[in-house]
């Protein structure tokens, strides 16, 4: 049977991924919405290939130019936000959430509301409102399936009926491409040496965040919030070669893990096709050629931000949320050359410091889920812009 498919972000790495698995394996799919953030040429390239019902563009300014390539084709055209989230509520049957940030956020939810399948690539959805995202698919009679690939494999190898018995998830990390550089080294590191990982291919965004480890800090907030998992039960392995994408410790002294090449067409055909499996020609994994795996702990002095999504987690409430806003405006402020690599932990730990006196943000406004994440979100970046501008200010020789 033909499935409804819309694709949120689908000229990311994640959406171009997730057609590339779909060209390739040859799935009956009707592309039913795709939507990007400015890329005008790569979507209209996507929607009259797929020849969506809808194509949106985030940044309303490209619209005319949107409709300009698409003209004449059939094809439906929106700008803006709300036009995006519009999208996510339209008809399909599986929705792929690969938004980066927070604007993400908004569409992912209104797709879970709607009872979809919500392949899940948006890690801050889960960050900034974990339980109750999930809680309003399970109400709506949809589900969410992870797309990082570290809880994919979680996901694939966690036996339902121990869940009890589970005594560690173990999230692997590449260790970016700083792993082994001093820290007098990730001081003087620019932008284009911290965007060149090793091993996957990624937005700048994500790429920084896997430099400073912070995607493994956002990564343990979403698998204690996917799997159920205390703080304590989740840890981090830097395994450089990136084939083992995450294990599961048991009571019994049993670790299961999920192994394949460092390709995300295999935790996306995963998501797509669970609990059955996709036949497409993926690389095949070949221990022999690869010679040997290897494994370290990660090293907190210089990379901090492992501590920082820890010191979240077990604040808990908005703590997650506001932790996000933060790293996105120093992420931001590092790709803009504005604040140095090592200065993005510094302001994002600067930056929960001094939200409410401290880090305990529990008792931020209620009231609407999507509304009070927003809430803590501009205040965090509100705090956060003003801890990078000292930051800079001190970079330029002015504080």
């Amino acid at each position: 049977m033909t499935r409804r498919i819309t694709i949120l972000g689908s000229t990311g790495s994640i959406g171009v991924s997730t057609l590339s698995l779909f060209e390739e394996s040859g799935a009956e799919i009707e592309i039913i919405a795709l939507t990007a953030g400015r890329n005008v040429e790569k979507l209209a390239e996507q929607a009259l290939r797929w020849r969506p019902r809808l194509a949106v563009i985030q940044d309303e300014s490209h619209l005319p130019a949107l409709r300009e390539r698409l003209q004449g084709s059939g094809i439906e055209t929106a700008g803006g936000t709300a036009a995006v989230t519009a999208a996510a509520q339209m008809d399909a049957e599986w929705v792929m959430s690969a938004i980066v940030g927070a604007a993400g956020l908004a569409p992912t939810l209104a797709a879970a509301r709607r009872g979809a399948v919500v392949a899940l690539a948006n890690k801050e959805s889960l960050v900034c409102c974990g339980p109750s995202l999930l809680q309003i698919a399970r109400e709506a009679g949809g589900v969410v399936i992870p797309v990082d690939s570290e809880h994919s494999a979680i996901f694939q190898v966690l036996q339902q009926p121990c869940l009890d018995k589970v005594s560690r998830l173990i999230l692997t990390a590449s260790g970016g491409p700083f792993r082994t550089w001093d820290q007098a080294a990730m001081r003087a590191a620019s932008r284009e040496q911290a965007v060149a990982h090793p091993n996957w291919s990624m937005g700048a965004k994500i790429s920084i965040d896997s430099a400073t480890m912070m995607n493994k800090g956002l990564e343990m907030i979403e698998a204690s919030y996917l799997f159920a998992m205390e703080e304590n039960q989740i840890d981090v392995l830097v395994h450089p070669q990136s084939i083992i994408h995450s294990m599961v410790e048991y009571a019994d002294g049993s670790t299961l893990a999920q192994l394949g090449p460092p390709d995300m067409r295999a935790p996306i055909a995963c998501a797509y096709a669970w609990p059955d499996r996709l036949a497409w020609p993926a690389p095949r994994l070949d221990l022999a050629a690869i010679g040997q795996l290897t494994f370290e702990d990660p090293d907190l002095e210089r990379f901090p931000a492992i501590d920082i999504a820890r010191q979240a987690l077990r604040a808990g409430g908005r703590a997650p949320a506001a932790m996000n806003a933060a790293n996105e405006v120093a992420v931001g402020a590092f790709l803009d050359r504005r604040i140095g690599f090592l200065d993005i932990a510094d302001a994002v730990r600067g930056s929960l410091d001094r939200l409410n006196g401290g880090w305990d943000l529990k008792g931020e406004p209620g009231g609407d889920e999507l509304e009070a994440a927003m809430m803590i979100d501009a205040s965090a970046r509100r705090v956060a812009a003003e801890v990078v501008d000292r930051l800079a200010a001190g970079r330029n020789g002015q504080g």
